[in-house]
C-alpha cells in the first residue's frame, strides 16, 4: 500500500531535495508540498496525505504551533525535519512532547550522504505511516501512594519512536521522592542532553543528562546520552552509571538490552520498563530481567504509537503485565512499594 506525504519545509530547495528522497521509494508517493502552515492547512483538507513531513523552523506561524493545531484538530503522522543545532534540538524535543511520531535531520546536500539519509527518510515515513497518532493528552498527575517506596529500587526505561510523549506522562506521573530511573530513549546524539533539560523543567523528580560514574540516586532522573557509548548500571556497592564504548547492539547505541542486562544482579530490586518503539531492542534484556526476579512492565498496544519493542517483549513473556502509559506509573510504584516491612 503507497504512502502518500506531504512535505512542509519555507525553503524550495529544500521540499525539492526532500521529495526527491522520498520518491526513490517506490511505497511512497510525494502528493504535494507547501512553503508554510497555511498552504499546508488547505493542501491537507484537499489532499488527505497519510503523513506530513514538517520543518521545525518556519517564518509566520512556526511549525510546533502548527503541529499543536493539527495534533488538536486533525490528529496524523507527522516527522519532524530538524536542523542538528541547539536550537533545532530543543524545538523538535517540544514537537515530539506534542506528538509529532519522530524527527530526522534535514539533509547535508553532500552527494555521498544523500543514499543513507534517503535510507532513514523513507524507512521513518513508512513507519509513520504505520503509527497511531492520538490528540494531545492532559498531564498526569502523580497517583497516591498509600504507602512507603523502598529506597534500594532502580527503575530502567527503554522507549523509542513515541517514547517522548510517553516519557512525560510516565515521568511526570512519578513524585519527586521516587526510586532512581535511567533511561534509554532512541534519540541522536545532538538532542539527549536537551530533552533531559526540557525534562527537567517540567515533572516532579530531577531529571540530569547521564554522564560515566554518576551515581544513580532517589529523586533523580538520568537520561542516556546518545552517540558512542552505551548505557549500563554498575550494581556492586552505591548504584552507578556506567558509559560503555562499544559497537552497535542491535543497531542502536545506546541499547535497552544493554542497559537492562547491565542490572539482572539486582533481581528483585529493579523495575524494568518498555515503551513504544520499532524493533525490539529491549525485549531480550526485559526477559533476563523478569528471569532474574525484577518486576516488567510494557506498554499497551492501545497506548503506544509504535507496538513494536512492547509486542516483541510481550511475545517471548519478557513481560509480567501491559499497562496502558497512562497508568504505567502506579503501577511502577506498586512495584516499588515497602512490602511486609521491607525498605
Amino acid at each position: 500500500m503507497t504512502t502518500r506525504v506531504l512535505v512542509v519545509d519555507d525553503s524550495a530547495s529544500m521540499r525539492a531535495m526532500i521529495g526527491q528522497l522520498l520518491s526513490r521509494d517506490p511505497e511512497i508517493e510525494v502528493v504535494g508540498s507547501a512553503a508554510e502552515p497555511n498552504e499546508a492547512r488547505a493542501m491537507i483538507k484537499a489532499l488527505s496525505p497519510d503523513v506530513v513531513t514538517l520543518d521545525v523552523e518556519m517564518p509566520g506561524m512556526d511549525g510546533l504551533t502548527f503541529l499543536e493545531r493539527i495534533m488538536r484538530l486533525r490528529p496524523m503522522p507527522v516527522v519532524m525535519c530538524s536542523t542538528l543545532t541547539a536550537r533545532g534540538a530543543q524545538v523538535t524535543i517540544e514537537a515530539l512532547r506534542l506528538g509529532a511520531v519522530d524527527c530526522i535531520a534535514k539533509p547535508s546536500g553532500r552527494a555521498a550522504d544523500l543514499a543513507d539519509h534517503a535510507d532513514k527518510l523513507c524507512r521513518t515515513v513508512r513507519e509513520a505511516a504505520r503509527s497511531k497518532v492520538r490528540g494531545s493528552a492532559p498531564s498526569p498527575r502523580p497517583p497516591a501512594l498509600g504507602g512507603a517506596l523502598r529506597s534500594d529500587m532502580l527503575i530502567l526505561v527503554g522507549a523509542s519512536t513515541g517514547g517522548v510523549e510517553a516519557l512525560f506522562a510516565f515521568l511526570g506521573g512519578l513524585p519527586a521522592n521516587a526510586p532512581p530511573v535511567v533511561v534509554v530513549q532512541h534519540m541522536p546524539a545532538a538532542f539527549t542532553g536537551g530533552f533531559a533539560d526540557r525534562l527537567n523543567a517540567s515533572v516532579p523528580m530531577r531529571v540530569r543528562h547521564g554522564s560515566d560514574r554518576q551515581p544513580l540516586v532517589p529523586g533523580e532522573v538520568v537520561i542516556a546520552p546518545g552517540g558512542d557509548t552505551h548505557a549500563e548500571v554498575v550494581t556492586a556497592g552505591a548504584l552507578q552509571l556506567r558509559l560503555v564504548a562499544g559497537e552497535l547492539h542491535g543497531g542502536h547505541r545506546p541499547s535497552v538490552d544493554r542497559l537492562f542486562e547491565s542490572a539482572t544482579e539486582l533481581r528483585s530490586r529493579a523495575v524494568g520498563v518498555l515503551l513504544t518503539g520499532m524493533g525490539r531492542d529491549g525485549a531480550d534484556g526485559l526477559l533476563k530481567l523478569r528471569n532474574a526476579g525484577a518486576a516488567t512492565f510494557a506498554q499497551s498496544a492501545d497506548s503506544c504509537v509504535v507496538y513494536g519493542m512492547p509486542r516483541a517483549a510481550t511475545e517471548i513473556g519478557a513481560a509480567q503485565r501491559e499497562v496502558a502509559i497512562s497508568r504505567m506509573a502506579e503501577a511502577v510504584l506498586g512495584a516499588c512499594k515497602v512490602q511486609g516491612g521491607r525498605k
